[in-house]
């Protein structure tokens, strides 16, 4: 039996070996992990964070239909096979062993001495929030005053770091068991994807534009792309060299064998005036407990408050971000403020606020 394959006018014949190679690749597409049924159910999702991402996806105008029901939007999302999951869909919103995340921070440049290590699992976008704590805690930051506002300058870019925490859980090879690593080493921060990158293109090639998207999990990619988390043309590793050019931080991207790693070089301190991990640790008199990218006549606690009232299950990392001052401030002036108070755990749960008597 003889297959043609269409070329302008003509039917051609197909050579074998190529027919042999789309019948394969066809077969991988239906076979891949992430289209596979999970042991997951709808019934399983963490609904928190599930309620997140349709906000955002809703707010950046990506998902316009008015049903917000889990199974209609994840069936509409491709993620379902009936009442079941596909494991995209799983590990994307349930909170379970799917994702796993490594971080640590190491008391030099070398990896012998941990000061802190942790591992965690849960879903992926639950999982990136934890990592981007974890970082903006970890850095050094900088006052910057200018008129009636003063900012926080983090000694990487908070964007840049974000890009790479997500494209390593989007891009990974997710069958392969390995951990998402973030590695806080005094002179340079690390974030390792388990998965190699494709053969004969080189990073430099996606980060300066001149590449296509090649994407491993389509249907997460897909999802993150409706809310805005991902882009679908190949833009993360040009963003991130465009946002480290501009704050003159050195990166690097580094292909291995059996993965990706992103690195960002850090300042080590000098010219910079606090850690954002470190309590205690302040130059140039800049209190913690200034907010830094708001007027500063709007105080820490107003930031806060008005956050939580904008959004009951923001993240003390997300609040850290609109205020410039880092979690553990955070954490702090909350346990001050007696009216405010966490109802739940993990991502799970939701902030309450008793309205202050007149």
């Amino acid at each position: 039996m003889n297959d043609s394959i269409r070329v302008a006018d003509e039917d051609l014949v197909m050579a074998q070996d190529i027919y042999d190679d789309m019948i394969r690749r066809r077969d991988d597409f239906r076979k891949a992990w992430e289209r596979q049924v999970s042991e997951y159910h709808i019934t399983d999702i963490d609904k928190t964070v599930f309620e997140r991402y349709l906000k955002r996806a809703k707010e950046v105008g990506r998902i316009t239909f008015d049903n917000e029901d889990p199974e209609s939007v994840l069936n509409k999302l491709e993620l379902t096979s009936g009442d079941s999951l596909l494991n995209a869909g799983a590990a994307l919103f349930v909170d379970c062993g799917i994702n796993d995340l490594q971080m640590a921070k190491f008391a030099t440049n070398e990896r012998i001495t941990f000061t802190d290590i942790r591992r965690q699992t849960g879903s992926i976008l639950g999982l990136v929030e934890t990592a981007m704590q974890y970082l903006i805690d970890a850095m050094d930051w900088r006052a910057e005053f200018g008129g009636l506002h003063r900012k926080e300058i983090p000694e990487v870019p908070v964007d840049a770091l974000r890009e790479a925490v997500i494209n390593a859980f989007a891009h990974r090879q997710i069958e392969s068991g390995q951990s998402i690593q973030i590695m806080v080493y005094r002179n340079r921060i690390e974030i390792y994807s388990p998965g190699t990158f494709p053969e004969r293109i080189t990073p430099e090639e996606f980060a300066e534009g001149n590449q296509k998207a090649i994407r491993r999990n389509k249907l997460i990619t897909q999802a993150l792309y409706y809310s805005k988390d991902m882009e679908t043309f190949a833009s993360g590793l040009k963003k991130i060299k465009t946002l480290c050019d501009e704050a003159s931080v050195k990166y690097e991207f580094q292909k291995e064998a059996y993965g990706f790693t992103v690195v960002f070089y850090r300042h080590c301190g000098e010219g910079w005036g606090w850690s954002g991990g470190q309590e205690g640790n302040q130059k140039d008199n800049v209190p913690h407990d200034d907010p830094h990218n708001v007027p500063h006549e709007e105080t820490l606690e107003e930031v806060i408050e008005k956050s939580i009232r904008a959004d009951r299950h923001i993240t003390r990392a997300k609040i850290a971000e609109k205020a410039g001052v880092s979690v553990k401030t955070i954490a702090r002036k909350l346990k001050e403020m007696d009216h405010i108070r966490y109802v739940g755990s993990g991502n799970n749960g939701h902030w309450e606020i008793d309205d202050k008597p007149e």
